[in-house]
């Protein structure tokens, strides 16, 4: 979330705004916010409907659970139906066409930021 932090006001001068949606609660999702002082947007998605809709969302493995534990995730998300959202990265139009999508089943894998203002350049393009 800290490197979106960086390339947002450079996203943001190209007109797009940023969104970013947690599997946390509404209320870690605030104390986030506010830990990070973050100038985006961030909206939960405790109950994974978006994460679901977009067909990113998967249930993490029993061995996962015990690594990271399973009462952690419950703690912050608040739910106990041990889904995450894969990590994922969309650039939607105006039109509300969706111009690129990036994701990776391996959780660890994220987008370079550089990468994202690169495709988001493109996408203005189109």
């Amino acid at each position: 979330m800290g490197q979106l932090q960086e390339i947002e006001p450079k996203l943001k001068e190209m007109g797009y705004q940023l969104i970013a949606i947690s599997p946390d609660s509404p209320e870690q999702t605030r104390k986030t916010r506010e830990k990070l002082k973050l100038s985006y947007l961030l909206l939960s998605d405790s109950k994974m409907a978006v994460s679901r809709a977009f067909g990113i969302a998967f249930v993490s493995s029993k061995g996962f659970r015990n690594k990271m534990s399973a009462k952690a995730t419950e703690k912050y998300s608040g739910e106990k139906h041990h889904q995450l959202p894969v990590p994922s990265v969309f650039i939607v139009g105006v039109d509300g066409v969706i111009d690129f999508v990036h994701f990776d089943p391996d959780y660890t894998v994220r987008m370079e930021p550089e990468t994202l203002l690169d495709e988001a350049k493109k996408a203005l393009k189109k």
